[in-house]
């Protein structure tokens, strides 16, 4: 296995009982265990047809207040990439921020599933995307040697921890909407969000003006499973038939619909994520103030941006802490709804320590 890039070759991490390199690192909820476990007492039908899969595509419409079209995959590629497909053809393109997932990290997955949809990506500093950007691109052609603007894609939280305002996706819905365009979000820690805004899920998506949300579960606090949502109904029409074509079909559906049943009927979806979110403001208000340490962007959900000298990293690694260092080569901390704050008080009081270490070097 190929150790993270920030680890390096011989680094002792074994005293670190809990990392922050990754919310993925969590393990399973008690709530999405116990749904799992529950679900695995008795045989049921298979691709879908069984109780816990109406149970929790039900549950998604009580939680938005519509009659969604709900589909399940096993991740938030599959999930991005397939819905991004349904939205155009292969001679369309997709508009989204720099640093957006879908654009750094999906290994050319929605092109490849739209059959070659053209991302275009604006520039944004701190990975969100502005109406004016979105008709700047939208608008540069319109000649038929250029793919046509089909869609918008926002990343909610985006990849730098920021947070769509319930005015933000309004003001962008508007300009789609003038423009003939559609709005997906990839909501991979869409939960977060919700806590950061203390809105209904609903005003931050079909009341805003959201056509399609891919809802994440892996990050806070499933095993696997993302949930495609389509407020339009008629988006959805085979959106079945391309989950089939693309082997996100399981045939043991009710193990990834069980753990939503668990998480949207107890709450537990909104609970781990203010959880984590205020861990990540525990961090921030232990190191915010220390000489030659820099948070990079405002902390509004489950994550951390920290630029600090060399040294001072270095010293976090020997220490035994992992993180992964990028967008600027700022390192990121990224905290799950398992993160213990005790943990997350020693590892402030390490980059403290190096902090004051380098300021008396600097001296």
């Amino acid at each position: 296995m190929r150790r993270p890039a920030s680890i390096e070759e011989g680094q002792d991490v074994t005293n670190k009982t809990q990392q922050f390199a990754s919310d993925n690192y969590a393990g399973i909820c008690p709530e999405a265990w116990a749904a799992m476990a529950e679900a695995n007492r008795d045989s049921a039908p298979a691709y879908g047809e069984d109780s816990w899969t109406e149970r929790a595509s039900n549950a998604f419409r009580a939680l938005f207040g519509t009659d969604c079209e709900v589909f399940f995959a096993f991740n938030g590629t599959a999930a991005n990439s397939l819905a991004l497909a349904a939205l155009c053809q292969s001679y369309h393109s997709v508009i989204c921020a720099a640093s957006a997932h879908v654009e750094t990290d999906e290994c050319g997955a929605p092109e490849f599933f739209s059959n070659g949809s053209k991302l275009l990506v604006a520039a944004s500093e701190d990975g969100k995307l502005t109406p004016e950007a979105i008709r700047s691109l939208a608008t540069s052609r319109s000649d038929i040697h250029f793919p046509k603007s089909r869609v918008v894609t926002i990343t909610q939280p985006t990849e730098t921890g920021r947070v769509y305002t319930v005015e933000e996706i309004r003001a962008i819905a508007a300009v789609c909407r003038d423009l003939g365009l559609k709005l997906h979000m990839d909501g991979a820690r869409f939960a977060h969000a919700c806590a950061t805004l203390g809105c209904e899920p609903a005003d931050i998506t079909w009341r805003a003006g959201v056509d399609v949300l891919c809802f994440g579960g892996t990050k806070n606090g499933m095993a696997v499973g993302e949930a495609i949502l389509f407020f339009d109904p008629a988006l959805a029409q085979d959106f079945d038939y391309r989950c089939k074509q693309a082997g996100q079909l399981a045939s043991k559906m009710r193990f990834l619909a069980a753990p939503w049943v668990g998480m949207l009927e107890s709450g537990a979806w909104l609970r781990n994520a203010v959880h984590a979110n205020a861990i990540a403001t525990l961090l921030a208000d232990r190191i915010g103030d220390l000489p030659g340490v820099d948070i990079v962007f405002p902390v509004e959900a489950n994550a951390l941006f920290l630029r600090a000298p060399d040294p001072l990293l270095q010293g976090l690694r020997d220490r035994g802490w992992r993180f992964y260092s990028f967008i600027g080569g700022a390192a990121r901390f990224m905290f799950a709804w398992d993160a213990d704050p005790a943990i997350v008080e020693a590892l402030a009081a390490d980059i403290i320590d190096l902090a004051l270490v380098e300021t008396m070097t600097a001296a």
